[in-house]
């Protein structure tokens, strides 16, 4: 194995475990509010100020959490696939004359967590955080992990103070999907602190407010702020004025806390330091049942893929070899050999029975003649191995158990005639360099990046990676994919606004990517935690995101 060590994920978990042992010690108050304690698989807690980083674990954790979008995922039902609903925008409609103006209604009488009126006003304002370079408030290091996932929208227009007018830089049947990921923080809030921010320096000034607002966040979500420790834990309340009452949260106290080794997030469990862990260790799921603990887990829109670089000169350039790589991994030994069952194995983005599959002609399975035949046709061979460098985490949000995967498929490329080196680094910075892509002096000569990716919207799933326009810096074509025929589908499914011919358009697209074995497909999450029996009222939906407001703990 070889492996190149450029960062180490487990620096903090000495520390981690500290806190969370200090966090078991302490008393409950004497009203018995009730604590929720999570074990999350980042290294770190993910930013606070409105648009989380550490990938949708930063959404799921300090974002859908303490904030709302104009636009939100249903997370009730285990058994149906979540559907966008109406958030802090009860309609909206494109403009029937002109495709790229949208009108959005907005929910009357919302209040941030600090008391100051959601309206139109604020929702300018947190667009104009990421879009508007000339706004006070307008902050790089947002722009980042928001920007790139709402490509399109240009601009945001107050009608009046319940109506707000958006604008694409083109027809975008995608914007109201693209809009879960904008976080509605309070511009009063934040006001405060740049008038309190020393110096005459705007730029200055505004980065001192939001490192404040950091520390002191506020939203419209179901939950507070509490109190923040950076690397080490994070305490939300529940927010009782939150505007859906059905969504009050039972729980008194949620506690965050970074645990990237799954080790010690199985120990923590099984020490009862936390009452829930994501990604337990699955050669511990057996123990973890035995001994009373609910293990749940669900078909995740999610992908764990291998993104190829289509540079001039990169190895996967040749198709026989992206379709040799996607031929020579046995997923099914994979699932049950290293990790217990806890996966779905890939074909592709979408499965069979989904509206966005299509007519996939490429079938992936596992055949290594097959495999091999194609390897040698590309004139390799067991004295001639393709050398290919893939850049991973140790750990993250939905890498599921990255590096033992990832040497699983270096063992199994290698009947293949592949010689696989592994690039790991810490999970944060994977995910900055995805960003910067294949040919950023941070992807360390990498010709293939894992950074796993949700599905459940069409931008996220298949445009951010097949659009030659989506290369980086503007969203996550990592490899710069340059195929006419992919560009030519995505604006045909962007500008078809009727939801059945827009979902053909997608299946279309699908269906060419997997043909042209655009990834190395290897598994679906399930997205895997475990919790204590204390837990109830968890619902695991089809979704990477999950809802902890019904959730309630027994003494």
């Amino acid at each position: 194995m070889r492996v190149e060590q450029q960062g180490k994920c487990r620096t903090a978990v000495t520390a981690t475990m500290l806190a969370v042992g200090l966090a078991a010690a302490m008393p409950l108050a004497a009203s018995a509010q009730t604590t929720l304690r999570i074990g999350m698989t980042a290294a770190d807690i993910p930013r606070t100020l409105g648009q989380p980083d550490q990938g949708f674990e930063g959404n799921r954790f300090t974002g859908l959490t303490m904030y709302d979008g104009l636009t939100m995922w249903d997370l009730s039902s285990a058994d149906k696939a979540s559907v966008m609903i109406p958030a802090l925008a009860t309609e909206w409609k494109v403009d029937d004359a002109d495709k790229k103006k949208w009108t959005f209604k907005l929910r009357p009488g919302v209040t941030f967590h600090d008391g100051s009126p959601f309206n139109a006003d604020a929702v300018v304002w947190n667009v104009e955080k990421v879009l508007k370079q000339d706004a006070p408030q307008f902050d790089p290091s947002q722009v980042g992990v928001t920007a790139s996932r709402m490509p399109t929208l240009a601009s945001a227009r107050k009608i009046d103070d319940m109506t707000v007018e958006l604008t694409t830089k083109e027809p975008d049947s995608f914007l109201p999907i693209n809009l879960t990921n904008l976080f509605m923080a309070s511009p009063s809030k934040w006001q405060k602190f740049y008038d309190a921010a020393e110096g005459a320096d705007a730029k200055a000034k505004s980065q001192a407010a939001w490192a404040a607002f950091a520390k002191d966040a506020s939203g419209t979500g179901p939950w507070k702020m509490s109190s923040f420790t950076p690397r080490e834990r994070l305490e939300l309340v529940k927010n009782e004025k939150y505007w859906d009452k059905a969504r009050v949260p039972k729980v008194d106290k949620m506690l965050l806390l970074p645990m990237p080794e799954a080790n010690a997030r199985t120990a923590a469990l099984l020490s009862g330091q936390v009452d829930w862990i994501e990604a337990p260790a699955p050669d511990a799921v057996p123990q973890i049942k035995q001994r009373g603990f609910i293990l749940k887990s669900n078909e995740s829109p999610h992908v764990w893929p291998w993104q190829f670089s289509r540079v001039e000169g990169s190895p996967w350039n040749d198709i026989r070899v992206r379709k040799a790589a996607n031929l020579c991994v046995d997923r099914e030994g994979l699932k049950d050999g290293l990790l217990g069952g806890l996966m779905v194995p890939a074909t592709g983005t979408f499965e069979p029975g989904h509206p966005w599959r299509g007519n996939v002609t490429f079938k992936i399975k596992y055949d290594k003649p097959a495999a091999q035949k194609l390897m040698q046709e590309a004139g390799f061979g067991p004295n001639k191995k393709l050398s290919v460098k893939v850049q991973t985490s140790a750990s993250g949000s939905g890498q599921m158990l990255p590096l033992p995967m990832n040497e699983y498929l270096q063992q199994a490329l290698a009947e293949c005639y592949f010689d696989v080196k592994l690039d790991v680094i810490e999970w944060n910075t994977l995910f900055t360099n995805w960003r910067r892509g294949t040919k950023d002096p941070s992807a360390n000569g990498a010709n293939a990046t894992n950074v796993t990716y949700a599905a459940m919207d069409p931008f996220f799933a298949l445009v951010r990676f097949l659009q030659s326009s989506m290369a980086p810096p503007v969203s996550n074509n990592w490899g710069y994919i340059n195929n006419p025929k992919f560009d030519e589908l995505v604006t045909k499914a962007r500008q078809t606004f009727e939801p059945a011919a827009r979902d053909a358009a997608l299946a279309e697209l699908h269906a060419a990517s997997v043909d042209d074995a655009a990834f190395l497909y290897v598994a679906h999450d399930v997205a895997p935690r475990a919790m204590s029996p204390k837990v109830k009222g968890f619902v695991q939906p089809k979704s990477w995101f999950v809802d902890f407001s019904p959730i309630s703990m027994t003494p």
